[in-house]
């Protein structure tokens, strides 16, 4: 973006917010609003409520008390930003489905926050995926939507952890987290956000998510209930059928095998040849994996599932890496379609990336739930905004664009990478 851009981005800014006006009881409490998602837009170092009040020249308390006390309603305004993005940037299910052919696709993971303290709800030692390591940080589940150059967060909640947290209900009084709010697996809680978006007239043609989620038999199924296409990752030791059993026995000549044994003796991909298929991705360059597909049972309780499921295999030449994926698509579905969708994936670090540098997502200081819970909205709300904008500003560029983190050779998503906004108009 140019400094004529970013300029000219203060009443966009400002007609944007006001989309969400109806979800505050005051008008004082809306200009905070805006204090604090032009905060969330500059280029303060730190994030958190008091740099971006003392830099408005606002009082801390009055911006802390913005986000943990005063009335407005966080979770009727994440609703409807996800009823913007439906009607305005998704396409119905039944719609063509664009260039790349995938249509809209849902994008489910988790990220965690390294943090100080014992207070922040939800922090406790655990792994810490930003770090690499265990330590202590909270972790947030989230759901995004793609659609061929969009590309925006939907969704986002705290696990709270089981024994630190939802069995210490003082512990949970002490940060203001609701009697409702409990421990539930993390793959409960997507299942949670995607009913949610559907509801809220998010059309999704797949959905995407890593080897936690896949190994979740009940999670796959689930999706398969509500008729509901993913190609999933699945660890290498996830459970399947590569041919049906002649005897229901648990013995190991009749049970389950490791995805990983299947796709090297098991019986559909016994002799079949590699595919080799490129890929894009905007941040390491084009990569090339070699890929097998052939169609299994899953295990159900340890009995063979009445339907089939395609099993892929891809393994990167250049790296070592391999990867195995799970997917409830019609058996006639193209081998590109499903690796363009797994490989979709990409797209929700690089939306971590942005919201985490640029937006201050883990920035957030706070000892209450709802604050936490806000911070997460607001930083949803302003991923949006720079979505549309970039979006916009696209339309007036020339042709020629870098390529996107995906598997095909179109321009790059809209999630801005740009220097940080200052302070961007009255």
């Amino acid at each position: 973006m140019t400094v004529d851009q970013i300029a000219g981005l203060g009443s966009a800014f400002t007609e944007y917010l006001r989309c969400f006006g109806s979800f505050f009881l005051t008008r004082s409490t809306f200009a905070h609003l805006k204090t604090y998602c032009n905060g969330l837009l500059s280029d303060l170092p730190r994030k958190s409520v008091e740099p971006i009040a003392l830099s408005a020249g606002c009082a801390v308390r009055t911006l802390q008390e913005f986000l943990t006390h005063h009335r407005w309603d966080h979770a009727a305004m994440r609703d409807e930003l996800q009823r913007r993005i439906a009607r305005d940037h998704l396409p119905p299910p039944d719609q063509p489905l664009g260039e790349d052919g995938i249509g809209t696709v849902g994008l489910i993971d988790e990220t965690s926050s390294p943090k100080e303290g014992t207070k922040t709800p939800g922090v406790q030692r655990q792994y810490c995926g930003s770090l690499g390591k265990v330590d202590n940080c909270i972790v947030t589940v989230h759901l995004a939507a793609r659609h061929e150059e969009f590309l925006a967060l939907l969704d986002s909640d705290l696990f709270l952890p089981e024994d630190s947290w939802d069995q210490d209900r003082d512990r949970c009084k002490k940060a203001h987290i609701p009697d409702d709010i409990i421990y539930r697996p993390k793959w409960k809680i997507a299942l949670e956000q995607v009913h949610r978006a559907i509801g809220n007239g998010i059309g999704f043609n797949w959905l995407t998510f890593d080897e936690y989620y896949g190994s979740k038999p009940a999670f796959l199924f689930e999706l398969d209930r509500m008729g509901q296409h993913y190609v999933g990752e699945v660890p290498k030791n996830f459970l399947c059928f590569g041919s049906l059993p002649k005897y229901r026995s648990l013995q190991r000549p009749f049970a389950a095998k490791r995805v990983d044994n299947i796709v090297i003796w098991g019986k559909p991909f016994a002799g079949k040849k590699w595919r080799t298929i490129q890929l894009q991705r905007k941040t390491l360059g084009p990569q090339a994996w070699q890929v097998k597909a052939e169609q299994v049972w899953l295990s159900d309780h340890q009995k063979p599932t009445e339907r089939t499921y395609w099993l892929i295999v891809a393994r990167n030449p250049d790296t070592g890496e391999t990867k195995y994926f799970i997917s409830n698509a019609p058996p006639r579905t193209a081998l590109t379609t499903l690796i363009k969708v797994a490989f979709t994936r990409w797209g929700i670090e690089h939306v971590f990336r942005i919201v985490k540098s640029e937006i201050g997502f883990s920035h957030f200081e706070g000892r209450s739930y709802r604050g936490l819970m806000r911070h997460m909205t607001l930083c949803q709300l302003m991923m949006l905004f720079i979505a549309e904008q970039t979006n916009r500003m696209r339309g007036e560029k020339s042709a020629g664009d870098d390529g996107a983190d995906r598997p095909s050779t179109q321009r790059g998503m809209p999630i801005m990478a740009t220097p940080p906004l200052q302070k961007i108009g009255d």
